[in-house]
């Protein structure tokens, strides 16, 4: 397959996906999902379109047994925010200096082009002579939401041996995945007249203790957690308390980000913060803890089929031996983190890149990763 063949083909995709909106809020994925399951219906899948809590996702299938190889990538992408900081139009994909520009390019429009040009080529091909092969295109990846792969795997439309997540990895591999939890803390106190601060209970004074207790406490319990390359953290990310400058606050609130190392597990991390923080001293029943959302972390290893399939194809690609990295974010396999399965976060693009304006990715590594991809799959499942 020479580089020309999917580069075409690949940048049509790209113009295509970009110039659709789905972005996060209101995080809509109606109208990609439309698009992805009539190209993937077109080309001979069974296809569903499977909605949970009004987010739209894709299932998307050819052969049957085993292995079953699941491609999963999400179509939601964030805000563009200030316009005036893109020098290009966000919805309109465009070239300059062999990268690809516009809202998603990177994050996750990128693998998601490359996973359809698969999928079609796939096809195209007779597809697999073994095994079924899967691809999901799904929402609700940038709410950490549950409506969109979590909810396939929880109903089992989906039940891979080897899941490959579609992520900007710069076309390395990714099998290990740290968890995370959001959780709100709430200080409640009493209002008054800043006139006279004796008659109130400050709750934003009360907060300020809690999170002075925490940082003494657990921040250093947790900073001393760590796992090969890999770091347990907890970071305060949002604070919102008072209603005017003249009240005494009646309530303040602050929302924590929990980084959890693949051996950690989620409630167990959820009891700790809250035992922690009902630990601070202050009078029972004036502050309380709520998990918001959270996820465990995952460690697939590097001895499986799906991997070895992988390091043979970067090899016979790129010429170069194929590398391990972690990533600062997660993505949706993890919710497959306790299942016993191979999960790999494989993709074009740099992790810098999303989340950020005149995002883009570059088209050379499009092209690799389509190879790389098409090799795998004609290893395990003898497609050819």
């Amino acid at each position: 397959m020479s580089q020309d063949e999917p580069a075409q083909s690949l940048l049509a995709l790209m113009r295509e996906l970009i110039a659709i909106p789905s972005t996060y809020p209101l995080g809509n994925t109606d109208a990609i999902a439309a698009y992805c399951a009539q190209r993937l219906s077109a080309a001979g899948y069974m296809v569903e379109r499977l909605a949970s809590g009004g987010v739209a996702n894709v299932v998307a299938r050819i052969g049957s047994g085993s292995p079953s190889v699941v491609f999963n990538v999400h179509a939601d992408t964030v805000e563009h925010g200030e316009r005036s900081a893109w020098n290009t139009d966000p919805f309109e994909a465009q070239v300059r200096d062999g990268r690809i520009y516009g809202l998603g390019a990177g994050n996750c429009k990128g693998p998601m082009a490359v996973q359809l040009w698969l999928a079609e080529e796939l096809a195209r091909r007779g597809g697999p002579k073994h095994g079924e092969v899967v691809f999901t295109f799904v929402g609700d990846e940038e709410s950490l939401g549950p409506h969109g792969l979590k909810f396939l795997r929880d109903s089992g439309h989906v039940k891979p041996d080897i899941l490959i997540v579609g992520a900007q990895t710069e076309n390395q591999l990714v099998v290990g995945e740290r968890g995370v939890m959001w959780t709100k803390i709430t200080a409640h106190g009493s209002t008054a007249h800043a006139g006279m601060p004796h008659l109130g209970d400050n709750a934003i004074l009360r907060m300020l203790r809690v999170l002075q207790h925490l940082e003494a406490i657990l921040s250093p319990a947790i900073a001393a957690r760590k796992s090969g390359t890999k770091q347990a953290t907890l970071s305060v990310g949002t604070i919102n308390g008072g209603t005017n400058t003249n009240v005494v606050p009646g309530s303040c609130s602050v929302t924590i980000d929990r980084r959890l190392l693949p051996e950690e597990n989620l409630q167990e991390a959820y009891a700790e913060l809250r035992a922690a923080t009902l630990a601070a001293g202050e009078p029972e029943g004036s502050v309380t803890v709520e998990l918001l959302t959270g996820s465990n972390g995952f460690d697939s290893g590097a001895s499986g089929a799906g991997v070895a399939a992988f390091r043979a194809a970067i090899e016979q690609i790129s010429s170069s031996p194929a590398r391990f990295l972690d990533v600062v974010g997660v993505f949706d396999g993890r919710y497959f983190a306790r299942d016993g399965i191979e999960i790999i976060d494989f993709g074009p693009g740099e992790g810098h890149e999303g989340h950020a304006p005149n995002e883009s990715t570059p088209l050379d590594q499009l092209v690799q990763a389509a190879q790389i991809q098409w090799r795998v799959l004609c290893e395990l499942t003898g497609a050819a």
